[in-house]
C-alpha cells in the first residue's frame, strides 16, 4: 500500500478554508499537489499556501495527473459533472454535501463510483463531531433510557464568505433550495445518528432573509422509522439570536444537550440542573480533521469509511420531502 496520499483541492472558495487546515492536522499522510479553481486569484492564493501546482479547470488538472484523490468542493449542481469525471479517471473522491441536488443525480454518482471501484466519501463532518459521538454512547448504553423525542436547531447568520452579493447558494438553480437542503443536513444526521432512519416529514418554510432565494426559515417534525418524532428547527437572519441548545435529547432517565458552544451536558437525577460533560475530540471544528483522516485511511489502509456514502441520501431525502410536505401540507415520506 502506498505511504501517501496525493490530493487535488477542487474548489478554493469558503469550505477549503476548513478543509486546508483538516488535511494538515488530520491527514497527515496527505500532500496537496494540485489546486482548482475556475476565480484564478483564488487558485493562486491556495498555490502559495500549500505549494500546489494550480489549474483554472478540473478538466485540466486530471488531464495533467499528479494526485491519487480529489476534494470537490463546488455549487451543488456541478457535483454530478465534477465527480463522474474524477470518477472516468480513477480518482478516489471527496465530495462535499448534498451528493446533489436530486435523488436521480445522485444516482449516477453512485453508479460511477461503483464502476470505478476507488473510495468515495461525502463530505458529512458532523459524521465525525465528538460531542454527536458521545451522545450516541449516552444511548447506546442506556444512560437517558428510552428517548422520548430529540430536538435540533440551528441558527445561522449569514456569513458574507458563503451568503455574499453574488454568492452561488443565493441561487436556487445553483443550490438546489436553502438551508433545509445545505446547512440542514448538519443537524439532521446528528438525529439519525441517534434515532435511526427518518420515515416522515412534515414541515413549513419561509423566507426572512430575501436575498436567498431559498428558504431561511425551516420548522419540521421528523417521524422515524422507530416511532420516535423529533423536531426540526433552522433559521438564518442578519440580527443576533437568542442562545439555545442546539440539540436536545429527550429520554425516560435523563436529558442530554449540545448548546451553542458545542458542549454536552447531562441532566439526570443525581444532575437536576446539569453538568457539562468532558469530551475527547476537539468539537464541531476538528470534526473536519477526523472527516479527512477517516478518506486518507479508507484509501492508504483499505479502512472502511464510518458511513457509506449512501448514507448521505438520508439527508437529502429528508429535506426533499420537507420541501413537498411544505407545498401539500401533509406528512411526505422520506423513502418513497
Amino acid at each position: 500500500m502506498p505511504a501517501q496520499l496525493t490530493l487535488a483541492l477542487v474548489g478554493c472558495g469558503a469550505i477549503a478554508q476548513l478543509h486546508l487546515p483538516a488535511v494538515r492536522n488530520g491527514a497527515t499522510r496527505t500532500a496537496i499537489t494540485a489546486v482548482v479553481d475556475t476565480d484564478e486569484s483564488r487558485a493562486q492564493a491556495m498555490a502559495r499556501r500549500t505549494g500546489a501546482r494550480p489549474f483554472a479547470s478540473l478538466d485540466a488538472a486530471l488531464e495533467a495527473g499528479g494526485f491519487d484523490a480529489v476534494d470537490l468542493m463546488l455549487p451543488h449542481h456541478l457535483h454530478e459533472s465534477a465527480a463522474v469525471r474524477c470518477f472516468a479517471a480513477g480518482k478516489h473522491v471527496l465530495l462535499e454535501k448534498p451528493m446533489a441536488n436530486d435523488v436521480a443525480s445522485c444516482e449516477r454518482i453512485l453508479a460511477a463510483a461503483r464502476r470505478a471501484g476507488t473510495v468515495f466519501q461525502i463530505a458529512e463532518n458532523t459524521q465525525y463531531w465528538s460531542e454527536v459521538l458521545a451522545a450516541r454512547r449516552m444511548i447506546d448504553d442506556g444512560a437517558l433510557g428510552a428517548i422520548i423525542t430529540a430536538h435540533a436547531s440551528f441558527a445561522l447568520p449569514p456569513m458574507p464568505e458563503f451568503y455574499g452579493a453574488g454568492a452561488w447558494r443565493l441561487d436556487d438553480a445553483s443550490a438546489g433550495g436553502g438551508i433545509a437542503l445545505d446547512a440542514g443536513s448538519h443537524w439532521i444526521r446528528p438525529l439519525r445518528l441517534w434515532l435511526g432512519e427518518v420515515d416522515e416529514v412534515v414541515g413549513a418554510l419561509g423566507r426572512p432573509w430575501r436575498p436567498m432565494q431559498g428558504e431561511s426559515l425551516v420548522r419540521a417534525l421528523l417521524r422515524f422509522r422507530s416511532g420516535v418524532v423529533a423536531s426540526l428547527d433552522g433559521l438564518m437572519k442578519d440580527a443576533p439570536f437568542a442562545d439555545a441548545p442546539m440539540f436536545r435529547l429527550t429520554g425516560q432517565r435523563a436529558d442530554a444537550t449540545i448548546d451553542r458552544r458545542g458542549r454536552l451536558v447531562l441532566w439526570d437525577a443525581a444532575h437536576p440542573d446539569g453538568t457539562q460533560l468532558e469530551v475527547a475530540g476537539g468539537g464541531y471544528l476538528e470534526s473536519f480533521y477526523a472527516q479527512l483522516a477517516d478518506f486518507e485511511a479508507a484509501i492508504l489502509d483499505r479502512r472502511p469509511l464510518a458511513a457509506p456514502a449512501e448514507f448521505a441520501l438520508g439527508e437529502l431525502r429528508t429535506a426533499l420531502a420537507l420541501y413537498r410536505s411544505a407545498a401539500s401540507g401533509r406528512w411526505e415520506k422520506v423513502w418513497d
